[in-house]
């Protein structure tokens, strides 16, 4: 299974200040304005248990992990186990405006699938595009799985170079 959830993109960043904060002023952050555009909000008390995740990755997300940390596909940082809203998102990327989702067993039931659709709208909502991959694939299907997360960075970056295409991330 894999999902891309749709979303409508049409949002400035003011707007979405506007939404979230009440006002028209972006919230102080420690050490200044860099990359205040970027930042979503979240809850902070999800802090300590994304570090705990950080801590306890799964198989899959760990493999994945591995071909996304150190900004090997388009020189893009992701962030594991991020805190955005009220959820903690497997891995994330500020500047493609992307989360990628692991899912394990527990997503293909009836309230997984209700929830995980619930989660989905929520971050779509701040610009998001979310995007899943069962466990297996991850494992069994790595570089079809990178090759995926790589065209839609560069989609969602609106990079047409066509001499740019996917390196094989497998042997690296």
């Amino acid at each position: 299974m894999f999902c891309i959830s749709n979303i409508d993109i049409s949002r400035t960043t003011e707007l979405k200040f506007n939404t979230i904060l009440g006002n028209g002023s972006p919230p102080f952050l420690k050490g200044g304005f860099r990359g205040i555009f970027d930042m979503q909000p979240y809850n902070k008390n999800l802090k300590p248990p994304s570090r705990e995740l950080r801590s306890n990755m799964t198989d899959a997300e760990t493999l994945l992990w591995s071909k996304l940390r150190k900004k090997q596909i388009l020189d893009l940082q992701f962030y594991r186990q991020k805190p955005l809203l009220n959820f903690i998102v497997d891995f994330y990327c500020p500047k493609a405006k992307l989360v990628i989702e692991c899912d394990g067993s527990q997503h293909h039931t009836e309230e997984g699938l209700y929830l995980d659709k619930q989660r989905d709208k929520a971050l779509n909502e701040l610009g998001l595009v979310v995007i899943r991959f069962d466990n297996r694939q991850i494992l069994t299907k790595l570089e079809s799985v990178c090759e995926i997360i790589y065209n839609i960075c560069q989609e969602r970056l609106n990079i047409n170079d066509k001499r740019i295409s996917f390196p094989n991330m497998i042997q690296r």
